[in-house]
């Protein structure tokens, strides 16, 4: 495998050399975070005579590469085979859809066969950030620690609630005890009026 120096960017880009040929990768969505459907971009064009690398322009893409190329994206200990599709639109330009789960960075061995040329080259799209980078107000991933804590403190406010609505029914009872009670003390004032009243017409 060769490990070339990072040579030149573009537009966020990486830009390498095989051969007679340009490679430029980079990511399809940018800035890129963790967490998000993402895809690497691969645009394959001629070398122009006399140019210095960084001087390269993509032109003239290499078309039915879709076959004979492959990317494989090594995150540390982890790898995986990325088929590239051809865009139909860009002469030249591939692309492989990828879910990036870490932030970090990624390497891209581009692997195969142009033309007659043999491709084993590792090159580097730029950083995938922190998916909590992009996040307003509060990221949404919940640690398991956060999740306990919340549940506690759900339980918390349940039992809480609890006490209160026990507290509140034995003072209803009360009360009503003691309408009751004043409503049998009114009636039983009402009688004795009304026997003090005929006693006097007696």
């Amino acid at each position: 495998m060769l490990i070339p120096s990072l040579i030149g960017t573009a537009l966020g880009h990486t830009i390498d050399s095989v051969g007679e040929y340009r490679l430029e990768i980079g990511w399809m969505n940018e800035p890129v975070v963790s967490g998000e459907t993402n895809g690497i971009e691969l645009y394959v064009s001629p070398l122009e005579p006399g140019l210095e690398l960084e001087e390269q322009q993509f032109k003239d893409g290499v078309t039915g590469l879709h076959k004979s190329l492959k990317i494989q994206l090594v995150y540390k200990d982890a790898k995986i085979m990325l088929p590239l599709s051809e865009d139909h639109n860009i002469p030249g330009k591939y692309y492989a859809f990828v879910n990036p789960t870490s932030s970090g960075y990624y390497q891209a061995n581009i692997l195969g066969n142009i033309g007659e040329t043999t491709v084993s080259l590792s090159m580097h799209p730029p950083k995938v950030e922190e998916r909590s980078y992009i996040e307003f107000p509060h990221p949404s991933d919940i640690t398991l620690t956060q999740l306990i804590d919340g549940h506690t403190i759900l339980l918390g406010e349940v039992n809480k609630l609890k006490e209160s609505a026990a507290k509140l029914e034995n003072q209803n009872q009360h009360t009503y005890l003691n309408y009751v009670g004043i409503g049998f003390g009114i009636v039983g004032i009402l009688i004795a009026a009304v026997a003090l009243k005929k006693s006097n017409k007696i």
